[in-house]
Order: C-alpha cells, then structure tokens, then sequence
C-alpha cells in the first residue's frame, strides 16, 4: 500500500510517494523525476512496483515545481534546494538511501550524493548533454558525484548515447535500443515489458552489492 505525504522545501511544497518494502526494508531508494515530466514515467513506475518486494522502499518524490501545477522546471539552483529540503523526510526510515532520479532528476542527485550522505546514486536516462550539442558536457556531474553511480542509458538517448559517456568511477548498463524515456520501438529484441524488467533487475543486483 503506498504513502504520500507533503514536505515542505526552501523551493515550495515536494510531495512523497512511498512504497514501502512490505518485510523487513534494508534500503530506500528515492527517485526524482525530469524536467518534462513526473512520477508516473514508466521506468519509475517499473521500480516501485519491483523493487519493495526485495526489501526496498521507494521513495517517489515530486519536486515542488511540479507539485505546485508549473509545467516549467526552475533552475538546477532551486531543483536542489528542494531536493536538499526534503532530505530529512527520507532519513527519518532510519535507512541508508540511494539517491536517484532520471534526466534532471540524475543531475539534482549527483549534485548533491556526497553532502547529504547518499549511499550511492541511480541515474536514469542521465543528460549527458542537450540533444545535439555534445559540446555542452554534463559529465563534471556525473563524474563527481562521490558516491558509486549506476547510470541505466538507452542505446539511443539523443542525450548521451552509452558510447559518449566518458570512463571514469561508475557503471553503466544500456537498454538496447531504448530513448529517452528509455521506450524501445516494435522492432527492438526485447519488448517495452521485458526492457523495463531487465532495468528492475539491473537496479536489483546493484542495490544488493552495496547495501
């Protein structure tokens, strides 16, 4: 059965999902969504439906832009305030935590994994630059998260295909095929079901080596 509750931020009102592991919970594991669009995309539903049964709580999180009814995400400045905010809501579980979101989402949560303690981070769908514009590197963020980093990349994101993303200290698993919205076509190998399971199970065995 799932929980929500209301936070209050720096940046506004965030709202929090929760779906609780229904055993024993060993971690919980937050994801934010991106800059054009919320907590219903289908790699964040895929998680929280997955994962408790594992002992891992998810945490959905709406950032207070969204909570609010704006259709326009703020500045990276104030999507970390709001992150940074709500953080004490998800310490009360007692619980280590592994920061995650997918697009912005991953961004906010590398930014901010060392300083408020994040175990480790899950980026989904990490904009490694704007579609096109390969010269506008995000990969300072990536690369300096701190913590060990799972990044969960389509095979044709325009945001940073896996080939582009530079080596350093994280892992990364592609999704043959897959966009953005880590969505596959028709006539990919793995249907959209078996692609987003495969994601659960990549998630799965990462949390289970580190926690």
């Amino acid at each position: 059965m799932t929980e929500s509750e209301i936070v209050g931020t720096p940046a506004g009102d965030a709202r929090i999902t929760w779906h609780p592991a229904p055993g024993r919970a060993r971690v919980v594991l937050a994801v934010s969504h991106g800059a054009g669009g919320g907590i219903g995309a289908q790699d964040l539903r895929a998680l929280a439906a997955g994962l408790p049964p594992d002992g891992i709580t998810v945490a959905l999180v709406e950032q207070p832009w969204r909570v609010a009814g704006k259709k326009v995400a703020p500045a990276p400045k104030t999507l970390d305030a709001g992150w940074r905010g709500l953080w004490p809501a998800l310490e009360k579980r007692g619980l280590p935590i592994v920061a995650g979101g997918r697009s912005a989402g991953a961004r906010v949560a590398c930014r901010t994994a060392r300083e408020l303690g994040a175990r480790a981070v899950l980026a989904l769908s990490f904009p490694l630059h704007p579609p096109g514009k390969p010269e506008k590197s995000r990969a300072d963020e990536l690369l300096g998260a701190g913590v060990p980093v799972l990044v969960v990349q389509g095979g044709n994101d325009p945001f940073g295909r896996p080939e582009e993303f530079p080596a350093g200290a994280y892992e990364l698993v592609e999704v043959a095929d897959a966009d953005h919205g880590l969505s596959v076509p028709k006539r990919a190998a793995l249907t959209q079901e078996e692609a987003l399971g495969t994601v659960v199970d990549d998630v799965r065995k990462w949390i289970a080596a580190r926690m």
